[in-house]
């Protein structure tokens, strides 16, 4: 059973091209994705600076966006980070989000996801206090879905070192007070999840009172560290039985777009392949599918270099002869190889910290 599927344009570090996003949804949408989330860390209009009005141009560029999505039969959606808006949500923050829902429904939504990720909290009852701002959300809003991202999105005590202790029964409140038909977003057991069971996930499900809707984290690659490696491997530790346990599955890509499209592609082959699926054939098949049998055999002999030693591992003769090799490559995919060799993929702590 293939559950729903989607893009989930969620990373931090620089923005793709409008042409980048466009030959994503046109490569996935055949394999089954059928939604596109766009909520970048680094669009402020959305996030630092969501108080302001996006510029024409990139109004203009967001709403021809939309129309493409829905030309491919694929649903186009906003993430909107009103940053730290729980922490005073007076008549000024509600009139500024009237405002930017109201450019919003110009756009012609069909999702809206209102993301409280990353963001320190000193609200007490945080949970029914964002619960409220949802609730208030969905009397406004044109879209025809609501999604919300939970200040504590994961089990990962990381999230508590960073942004503070998570309040007891975090999950049970905001589950509770949220009404039934708006989708809560979920990592796993992790931010990156290295495996995400069904045994988890009937877990979370207890506790928001609804299945989550699977925000995954693979093969995202931002932050200093990951964005030192590629991720190009097929997907594993999602078991095709989840698919009974979610209430949809979106994909927050890499920083490299055409790449990328290689672990998408195999996540909707391990839903449909089923206890037949076997990671290794699945990068290949699919390899071969987004970038030619030439290209997919030097992307499998290069895997352990690209993406487990990664740039810091690697000296540079061998980080020259890869540039070389990949220079020989007429393709987007072989030039994002090359681009992030040069470190124009390297996300760093200020850019995470800022944006």
């Amino acid at each position: 059973m293939l559950p729903e599927l989607g893009i989930i344009e969620g990373f931090y570090g620089p923005l793709w091209r409008w042409s980048e996003r466009e030959r994503l949804v046109e490569t996935l949408a055949p394999h089954g994705y059928r939604f596109y989330l766009y909520a970048p860390k680094a669009d402020r209009y959305l996030r630092r600076d969501w108080q302001q009005p996006h510029p024409a141009e990139d109004a203009a560029a967001l709403a021809r966006f939309a129309g493409f999505c829905r030309s491919h039969g694929v649903r186009f959606g906003i993430g909107l980070s009103p940053f730290e808006i729980f922490n005073r949500f007076d008549d000024g923050a509600r009139s500024a989000l009237a405002d930017k829902l109201a450019f919003l429904d110009g756009l012609g939504v069909d999702d809206l996801a209102i993301l409280f990720d990353d963001m320190k909290s000193d609200t007490p009852d945080l949970a029914r206090t964002q619960a409220d701002i949802v609730h208030w959300v969905k009397a406004r809003t044109g879209a025809g879905r609501l999604f919300v991202c939970p200040s504590y999105y994961s089990d990962d005590g990381v999230l508590d070192r960073v942004f503070g202790q998570r309040p007891d029964r975090y999950l049970e409140d905001l589950g509770a007070a949220l009404d039934p038909t708006v989708e809560v977003f979920w990592t796993g057991e992790e931010v990156c999840s290295r495996e995400i069971s069904p045994g988890h996930l009937a877990r979370v499900a207890g506790q928001l009172g609804r299945r989550p809707f699977l925000w995954d984290n693979y093969p995202v690659n931002d932050g200093d560290r990951m964005s030192r490696h590629l991720h190009l491997r097929a997907v594993t530790g999602r078991p095709a039985a989840n698919a009974d346990f979610i209430a949809g599955h979106g994909v927050n890509p890499a920083l490299q777009s055409t790449l990328t499209q290689i672990p998408a592609v195999t996540l909707a082959e391990s839903y449909r392949l089923g206890d037949q699926y076997q990671y290794g054939q699945a990068f290949r098949k699919a390899a071969s599918l987004i970038v030619g049998d030439e290209l997919a055999a030097q992307l499998s002999r290069d895997l352990l270099v690209l993406e487990d030693a990664g740039l810091s591992r690697l000296s540079q003769d061998k980080m020259a002869a890869l540039k070389a090799c990949y220079l020989g490559f007429d393709h987007p995919a072989a030039r994002e190889v090359v681009a992030w060799l040069s470190g124009q993929y390297q996300v760093t702590d200020e850019m995470v910290q800022t944006q």
